[in-house]
């Protein structure tokens, strides 16, 4: 392996993109004039609600990834077929990738894996009070609906955890946007990573849409992760029902 192709791998190896394991269901506000103290509160309360009705759903993502740096430029795509259940949680299913082999296995399954670890222990990713601090920025119109406008600031350095801006829809209790750093580094060769991450309504459930991750490694270079979560079929309770499920 010449020189600068082992460096390039050295770094990826090293990248962790966060981003990709916020809580699918976040929820928040009631009216323009709640607190950020209760803004949390109804976050926790939503979010209890509609994990609950949100028996099972599939989707097909599209990961992709592009390494610009010294040299070298790599890129890689990836179709995951996703399946959720209340009961088992999330499956992925590999349908196709494309590109370089090494930025497929230590980039984008890792993001699938870190996403199945963070999903172990949902209390470590949830917005709430135990991992944030937060503050009320005020409030804007995303897509002509009214926005409440938080800072969060993490408790704790964690990977799964971020600081940032979140913007939280007033009439659904929904986290519609995301714009944020993570709370800890994940390795040395990094400098910042900046994570963007929007939601959007399938049905009675907001749902994570798009997600966009660049990082500037120290030593020069940037990375980008990207995912499409796709389109989402979601099982009607009653179609549950009818089965006897």
């Amino acid at each position: 392996m010449r020189p600068n192709a082992a460096r390039v791998l050295t770094i990826l190896v090293c990248l962790c993109f966060a981003g990709h394991a916020w809580p699918e269901n976040s929820e928040s506000p009631q009216s323009l004039h709640l607190t950020s103290a209760q803004i949390v509160e109804q976050i926790a309360i939503h979010n209890q609600e509609r994990t609950l009705r949100l028996k099972q759903y599939q989707s097909l993502r599209h990961y992709q990834v592009e390494y610009h740096g010294f040299s070298a430029t790599l890129a890689a795509k990836m179709e995951v077929e996703v399946n959720y259940d209340l009961t088992s949680g999330k499956s992925f299913r590999i349908v196709s990738q494309s590109g370089s082999k090494l930025l497929c296995d230590k980039v984008l399954k890792r993001a699938i894996d870190s996403e199945k670890e963070a999903a172990q222990d949902k209390a470590q990713t949830a917005l709430s009070e135990a991992n944030y601090k937060f503050s009320l920025d005020g409030s804007e119109n995303l897509e002509g609906r009214p926005a409440y406008k938080l800072d969060v600031e993490p408790i704790k350095e964690s990977k799964f955890l971020y600081r940032g801006k979140i913007w939280v829809d007033a009439t659904d209790f929904a986290v519609k946007k995301i714009e944020v750093e993570p709370s800890k580094n994940p390795s040395f060769w990094i400098s910042r990573t900046q994570i963007k991450n929007s939601n959007a309504k399938t049905g009675d459930f907001w749902l994570p849409q798009h997600l966009r991750s660049e990082t500037k490694v120290r030593i020069g270079g940037t990375a980008v992760l990207t995912i499409d979560y796709g389109t989402y079929t979601i099982v009607p309770q009653s179609a549950l029902s009818a089965g006897g499920l």
